[in-house]
């Protein structure tokens, strides 16, 4: 099994005809992921051929919907597009939206969400690499070429540490891999990868990636204290970071000591979360925890 992203799924891609978009459908589509369209108004009715894979290009997402059945969109469209493309999806019944635009106005991710979430469809990102199930399907821009199927379960704000995580534990391999984004507002949470890897049967540990900023790493921790029975390992980006400097991601914003990555540390630890210091000692904690259960 995985969560949110199997070999069934039927994805369209809005703005596929951009660069962006022609880039990863390309990619997606070697890794064997089912695209069945993509969407852009002006250039409706025409076919783009990917290595000899023809995929049509519909008007909208309700006539890509309704001509394939597809249940899945990704979306790489300008940041002034992205709340009338997401919520064009939800209004056409897609049950998952990947938005991996950056640059997103708050106001708006506030809006499209609101919407989504009345309209019952799920939304990873804004500002996200989307996910993976590696083997079955990936839909947006993690490389499908740096790990193999398994039973560990990914969630994860930030991109670049989702590659890599996926590369240090490429012999154990992943369920799925769930890049939620950075951004202050975002979709899908840790707690709602959490709760969907608690109840996947093929996933038996759990990796959390967060960073500093925010107090969505503490809430995740009281919720695997309460709900998760399955082994978590946590890494938080920002242990170096020189107090009172703004970073890099949008929701990285420290106060006082609330939202460093020390504190996150404490709470996961008391949840009786493993956290490494970095990376590669994140692996190796992940290598260590199955060896014992082995």
């Amino acid at each position: 099994m995985a969560i949110h992203l199997t070999k069934e799924s039927k994805i369209l891609v809005q703005g596929m005809t951009g660069g962006e978009g022609m880039k990863h459908t390309r990619r997606m589509l070697a890794a064997g992921t089912n695209v069945v369209g993509g969407v852009n108004p002006r250039k409706a009715g025409r076919t783009v051929d990917f290595d000899d894979r023809p995929v049509p290009v519909f008007g909208s997402v309700a006539e890509g919907v309704d001509a394939t059945g597809a249940d899945v969109t990704v979306v790489f469209v300008p940041p002034a597009s992205t709340k009338a493309a997401v919520t064009e999806a939800a209004d056409a019944g897609i049950g998952l939206a990947v938005v991996i635009t950056e640059g997103v106005p708050v106001h708006d991710s506030v809006a499209f969400l609101a919407h989504a979430r009345r309209r019952g469809t799920r939304v990873i990102g804004p500002n996200c690499p989307g996910l993976i199930s590696p083997g079955q399907s990936v839909a947006g821009i993690i490389p499908a070429d740096i790990t193999k199927p398994g039973r560990i379960g990914l969630v994860s704000k930030s991109g670049t540490l989702t590659y890599q995580l996926m590369y240090e534990l490429r012999d154990i391999g992943f369920s799925t891999c769930v890049g939620i984004g950075g951004d202050p507002v975002v979709g899908t949470t840790h707690i709602d990868c959490l709760a969907a890897f608690q109840d996947d049967p093929d996933t038996d540990l759990i990796v959390l990636i967060g960073e500093i900023g925010g107090d969505a790493e503490e809430r995740a921790a009281a919720y695997i204290r309460d709900h998760v029975t399955k082994p978590v390992v946590g890494y938080i980006a920002g242990f170096t970071a020189p107090e009172g400097r703004t970073m890099g991601h949008a929701g990285a914003i420290v106060s006082g000591s609330s939202g460093t990555a020390r504190a996150k540390q404490q709470a996961l630890e008391v949840a009786g979360v493993r956290v490494g210091r970095t990376p590669t000692e994140t692996a190796r904690q992940v290598l260590a925890v199955l060896d014992a259960g082995a």
